[in-house]
Formats: C-alpha cells, sequence, structure tokens
C-alpha cells in the first residue's frame, strides 16, 4: 500500500510535467524490481538463489537512489509526490530483503540490511530538506509585568502540573499505511482481515505512550517508533517488522524477519522465520510466541509461519562482534513468561459484533 498523495495542480508548465513523469517512471521502476522477486530464482539452472536476490537488489537499490536523486531535484509543489515514489522504492527493497532473508548467508543479509538503513537515513534527510521552512518576521511584543498585582478574592488556586507530553511525530512522512499514532493510556484494537485488501497493506504504530495494542490478521510490514510502556500482539507479518526507539515495553508478535534498533528494557515473544536482529539495545529479552485468537492459525499458515523455527532465542547483536554472548540482550527466565495470551474478545471502538 503506497502512501496516500495529493494530486498537483495543473497548469505548473513543462518542467513540472517532466518532473511528474519521471517520478511515475520511478515508480513503475521500483514495481517491477519487486514483483520480478519470484521470477529471478528460475532465470537460469545455474542461478544461485543468493545470486538471484544479489541482481534483483542491485536494480531495486538502483531504482530507490534514483528517487532520492529526484527528491533532490523538486520544486516545492513536487516535493509531496517525490517522497512518497522513494519512500515506495526503499518499502520495496525491505519487502525484498525480508522475503530471502532466511536463505541469505550472514555476510549478504548484513550488507542488504546496512544498505536499507541508509536508504531510509538519506530518505528521512530528504523529507527534512524538503519541509517548508518556517518565515522568519518582526513581532512586537508586549511586555507584561512579571509579578502583576492580583486580588486575593479573585486570585487562582495554585494549579497541577501539566501531564507529559506525548513524543512529538517527526516521521509521518516516512512511515507508511494504516496505524495508531499519537496517543496516550488507550486500548487500542484493529482487524486487519476487515480492511479492504489488509493483507497486503502496511500498518505503523507511532508516538504511543502507556497504550495495549491487538493488531488481529496479517498485514504486509509493520514499522514501529517511539513507543512507551506498551503492550502490543500482533497476529502475521508477512515480511519484516522494523521497531525504532521503544523502552518499558512488551511485543508478542510472528514475522519473517525482525530488526529492533534502540530498544531498552523490553521483552519480544516472537515467531520468526530468521534470526531476529538487534542494534544499539540494552536490557532486551526474548521468549517463544504467546499469542492466541481466533483464527490465528489460519493467519500463520496463510503467512508461512505456522512453523516453530526456534529462531526467536537466536538473536544477532550488529554491535557485539566478539564471539561471547552479548550483555545486551537474554532470555526470559520460564518462571516470568507470558502464558498464551489470547485476545479474541478484543473488540475495535463501536464494534458490538
Amino acid at each position: 500500500m503506497e502512501p496516500e498523495t495529493d494530486q498537483p495542480k495543473t497548469g505548473g508548465g513543462g518542467g513540472h510535467r517532466k518532473h511528474l513523469a519521471m517520478l511515475e517512471r520511478l515508480s513503475k521502476r521500483s514495481s517491477a524490481s519487486s514483483s520480478n522477486a519470484g521470477a529471478g530464482a528460475g532465470a537460469g539452472a545455474g542461478t544461485s538463489p543468493v545470486d538471484a536476490f544479489l541482481a534483483r537488489f542491485a536494480g531495486a537499490k538502483l531504482a530507490a537512489e534514483s528517487a532520492l536523486s529526484a527528491c533532490r531535484a523538486s520544486s516545492p509543489e513536487d516535493a509531496a509526490a517525490s517522497l512518497a515514489a522513494a519512500g515506495a522504492a526503499i518499502d520495496d527493497i525491505d519487502r525484498l530483503v525480508a522475503e530471502a532473508s532466511h536463505a541469505l548467508p550472514p555476510y549478504e543479509l548484513r550488507a542488504a540490511l546496512a544498505a536499507a538503513a541508509d536508504l531510509r537515513a538519506a530518505h528521512r534527510a530528504a523529507a527534512a530538506e524538503l519541509r517548508p521552512k518556517k518565515s522568519f518576521s518582526f513581532r512586537n511584543k508586549s511586555r507584561a509585568p512579571k509579578n502583576p498585582p492580583q486580588d486575593p478574592a479573585t486570585a487562582l488556586p495554585p494549579q497541577p502540573p501539566p501531564p507529559p507530553e506525548l513524543p512529538n511525530p517527526s516521521l509521518d512522512p516516512i512511515l507508511p499505511g494504516l496505524g495508531f499514532r499519537g496517543r496516550s493510556g488507550a486500548t487500542l484494537v484493529k482487524d486487519l482481515r476487515r480492511v479492504s485488501n489488509g493483507k497486503d497493506g502496511d500498518f505503523t504504530l507511532a508516538d504511543l505512550v502507556s497504550c495495549e495494542v491487538y493488531l488481529k490478521g496479517k498485514c504486509r510490514a509493520l514499522y514501529i517508533h517511539r513507543l512507551r510502556g506498551c503492550r502490543v500482539f500482533v497476529g502475521a507479518v508477512l515480511g519484516s517488522v522494523l521497531i525504532e526507539d521503544v523502552e518499558g515495553c512488551t511485543f508478542v508478535m510472528a514475522a519473517h524477519q525482525i530488526r529492533i534498533h534502540e530498544a531498552r528494557a523490553t521483552d519480544f515473544y516472537l515467531r520468526v522465520r530468521s534470526r531476529p536482529i538487534i542494534e544499539d539495545c540494552s536490557g532486551v529479552r526474548f521468549a517463544p510466541h504467546a499469542l492466541s485468537y481466533e483464527g490465528i492459525e489460519e493467519d500463520l499458515r496463510e503467512s508461512g509461519l505456522e512453523e516453530e523455527t526456534g529462531n526467536w532465542a537466536n538473536v544477532d547483536d550488529f554491535k557485539w562482534l566478539r564471539a561471547v554472548q552479548s550483555p545486551n540482550w537474554c532470555l526470559v527466565p520460564e518462571e516470568e513468561r507470558l502464558q498464551a495470551v489470547d485476545i479474541s474478545e478484543a473488540r475495535e471502538q463501536g464494534d458490538d459484533t
């Protein structure tokens, strides 16, 4: 599911039309690179799966780099379309890596993930550069006395301190798909089986504080950013889960690939096809999958996740290269592990069925 963008205004001149035509070509190139993922394996009897992946990855990476170059050269009226095209190209790379991650040797997997992370960072920088700058103006500020006299009869009582603010969202332009954003102390439920074309879409959780999140069904990719003190239960992810900047949370999910960056004091209950990857993490713990709801067996089977691989305990810490165990993660002791959590009765707001 590509991010929705506003239609550009007509009458922008020949240069404007040429730029939009270029964006359309880049989008088609990116989609072609992704859709050819299954065709490359049979391209030749002597082509190995790794060689086929590297060829597809090179094409997808070139499309993403071209889209990023178009972003930098875009005019203000084309900025949204440029960012959307580049974001879609990078999403295609994430999906390509996720689909092949279980068959790739460690070196090729790390190189592909690093390249994808660099492209995502470049897209973030482009989004910041293209964001409209605030105009500066001189203003006459009225100066009020620091301690104005107050009538004791009308003086207001001291007010309690304001509640802690939610984290300021900063990545909305590059976190795609449906999602829950900017909530505190809420119970958030979404049945993706009721969403049109839901199994092919992306889902985002961003800037949540002390929330309970229940996602039933399947999604293509899951993006998680800046969560504090949340409990998140997810049915099945056909591709990858990208988790960044979380603290004091619990995640229960099944996916083909899970990458975790900047997690602190957080537990992960996983079923995953490839080895989980952590970077810049501390105090994270891992345990086997512990989720149940009516229909989850079918969701896992259709997603290719019905088999327990045991990879939840085979964690790669990319910032710990020594032969001994990384101090940044461990297993949850058996006596502390969650029992199977059944979310069958969780309902979306206004859902009385």
